[in-house]
């Protein structure tokens, strides 16, 4: 297992409850943390920079003793306006974890770096993954087929035999992970963390509304549109959220390019999920649904798979 030093010995669980727009909060950072999953959020959850500096506040002095670390998204893409001043709380507040999307910068890794701060960076192939080692990242979230949000094609198969050839730090898996089970499948297949996102949606922390909690439970792999119709970067979304939204998901106008604002509206009335919803079968509190995963990965490693 290749985990850096500073999460050694902090996890019950080789999982990162990743960082969803418009869904991770406070209350589900928290509450994955204390119960020893490491918990993240999208800096562009708040509308402000002073937003992410309370929310940073307020993280920290909710975790217990012994908690898991935290971490915050930043979207690195000259879209993102906010950039620089998130970075720069980020750095006040020398948050454990920051995860880069949409660009791999050194100068960002270099700020994290600089007070000893961890950086992983996803991507979805091996030319995305080369150019972020090149900056310095620490890890690399292979973003495979599968997965919700901004997700890859590949198979984990083929995507993190390929970056584990050329990268000798951390890699976390991504794509349809939503049991214990399927996290112990990421470390035979080579991760050395799970990244888990949709599972973390039918929680009751998650910040988005009960109806789009009950559209992960009620829907399955079939129901998952891959499309870059929707925000301008391929995606994945679940269909019924585009029919409720009065669009045809079979024939979606174009988007255009990646613009941050009009992807902020796009995602509150289409909902994103990955194919692992087919696996999600019930609504809990995050603190009881970690737990649940604990003791399944331990299941599943007991049993020699």
């Amino acid at each position: 297992m290749t985990l850096p030093k500073t999460l050694e010995g902090r996890l019950k669980l080789p999982a990162i409850a990743a960082p969803m727009f418009l869904t991770s909060g406070p209350d589900l950072v928290v509450e994955c943390c204390n119960a020893g999953v490491l918990g993240t959020f999208p800096a562009l959850n708040q509308r402000s920079t002073e937003g992410v500096s309370d929310w940073l506040d307020e993280i920290a002095g909710r975790l217990a003793p012994g908690a898991a670390p935290h971490g915050v998204n930043l979207i690195v893409h000259r879209s993102n306006p906010r950039l620089d001043a998130d970075l720069a709380e980020v750095v006040r507040h020398k948050v454990p974890l920051v995860i880069t999307s949409l660009g791999a910068v050194r100068e960002v890794v270099e700020a994290v770096h600089s007070y000893g701060g961890l950086v992983f960076h996803d991507v979805i192939n091996r030319r995305h993954a080369e150019k972020a080692a090149e900056a310095g990242v620490d890890g690399l979230i292979a973003v495979c087929a599968g997965a919700g949000g901004h997700a890859g094609t590949l198979s984990p198969f083929a995507l993190v035999e390929e970056i584990r050839a050329f990268f000798d730090g951390t890699i976390i898996l991504s794509g349809a992970i939503s049991t214990g089970r399927h996290i112990a499948t990421a470390r035979m297949l080579g991760a050395d963390l799970a990244y888990l996102g949709t599972r973390f949606i039918a929680t009751e922390e998650a910040m988005v509304n009960a109806a789009n909690k009950q559209m992960v439970v009620d829907s399955a792999a079939a129901d998952i549109l891959y499309t870059p119709k929707i925000s301008g970067v391929h995606a994945n979304f679940m269909r019924p959220s585009i029919l409720a939204a009065g669009l045809d998901p079979d024939n979606l106008p174009d988007h255009g390019k990646l613009d941050m604002e009009n992807e902020a509206k796009a995602w509150k009335t289409v909902w994103s999920a990955g194919q692992g919803v087919g696996a999600i079968h019930n609504i809990l509190p995050a603190a009881e649904l970690c737990s649940r995963l604990i003791e399944e990965y331990e299941t599943a490693r007991e049993g020699g798979i």
